[in-house]
């Protein structure tokens, strides 16, 4: 993995000092002083760093500073710097004010970053009923610029990134993106006949059978906002106020209950208590009696996700 390699040649280890490159500090206020900066955190595709600054009049600051490296660290840092924007304009309080993003002006390899401010949080899932009702708010009080499912711009789940285009029929948008997950799976784990076939009938017979009757018989399904990767590990909760916060958003305009989709898997501790909460707030599609079948179907494309990042396990999740 190109961005995996190269990143660790620009940013060090976690607790390691860093040395901000100029295109970061532009964009400081004006007069400010670098108090000092050290990385933060690491993931297999990225690396994090906190960043302390003075201000001229002599209050202290800090900043989020994330990077990757090569096509896929654009591709990665401009997406989720336009996914956080996004929601922030719509829920300010929802997400770390984002700030800018760019292309390191020296480094031994390009790179790339995502700058926002730095909020003090615990991780982990929020408490369910407020949690619940912000992205309820999130998703009710977003609208889609286009009026039709996706993005304005190439997002990335993970190092996955989804691009499709722009249409009005959810159904035959959500096929479209699960094949290319499903391609890059069979692309970075091997083929199987047996899968193979399998995702065949779900694409032609399940995907329109559970998803066009959300759009038929006079029923209009709204595009809206979704944080795109929301599990335990990308939100926590803010020392200061007690509010929920997300981050690591990968965007797009799609059926809001996409985004429980995520929930659906073993390993993300969201759990009933949520989902319920939710529920009250947002109450399923019609038709109601297919929400179970919605959310299991929407939560392939984690397992695919899950699948293409970490390869040794990608024949437990063909199981599934």
């Amino acid at each position: 993995m190109a961005t995996q390699s190269s990143v660790k040649e620009v940013v060090p280890e976690v607790g390691g000092s860093f040395s901000v490159d100029q295109a970061v500090v532009e964009a400081f206020p004006e007069n400010s002083r670098l108090v000092e900066a050290f990385t933060y955190g690491t993931a297999a595709w990225t690396r994090a760093v906190r960043i302390s600054i003075e201000l001229n009049d002599g209050q202290m600051r800090s900043y989020f500073l994330k990077c990757a490296s090569e096509d896929r660290g654009k591709t990665m840092m401009e997406g989720e710097y336009n996914s956080m924007l996004e929601i922030h304009q719509c829920l300010p309080t929802f997400v770390p004010r984002p700030i800018t993003w760019g292309k390191f002006k020296q480094a031994p390899v390009p790179t790339y970053f995502f700058l926002a401010e730095f909020v003090d949080m615990s991780t982990g899932a929020p408490d369910p009923a407020i949690f619940a009702s912000r992205l309820s708010q999130l998703h009710k009080n977003s609208q889609s610029p286009m009026g039709k499912f996706d993005f304005h711009i190439i997002t990335c789940h993970g190092p996955n990134w989804q691009n499709t285009q722009w249409h009005e029929n959810w159904s035959f948008y959500f096929g479209r993106l699960l094949t290319q997950f499903f391609e890059r799976d069979i692309e970075h784990n091997g083929n199987n006949e047996e899968y193979e076939n399998e995702f065949k009938l779900l694409k032609s017979n399940t995907i329109p059978k559970i998803l066009e009757p959300l759009q038929s018989d006079g029923r209009v399904l709204e595009p809206r906002l979704i944080h795109g990767d929301l599990w335990e590990e990308n939100c926590g909760t803010k020392l200061e106020t007690g509010e929920p916060v997300v981050f690591d958003a990968a965007s797009m305009y799609a059926h809001n209950e996409f985004e429980l989709g995520m929930w659906r898997r073993d390993i993300v501790r969201f759990g009933k208590a949520h989902i319920r909460h939710y529920l009250k707030l947002v109450p399923p599609s019609e038709p109601r009696e297919q929400w179970d079948d919605r959310n299991r179907l929407y939560s392939i494309k984690y397992d695919l996700a899950h699948s293409i990042a970490l390869p040794e396990t990608a024949e437990s999740q063909r199981q599934l």
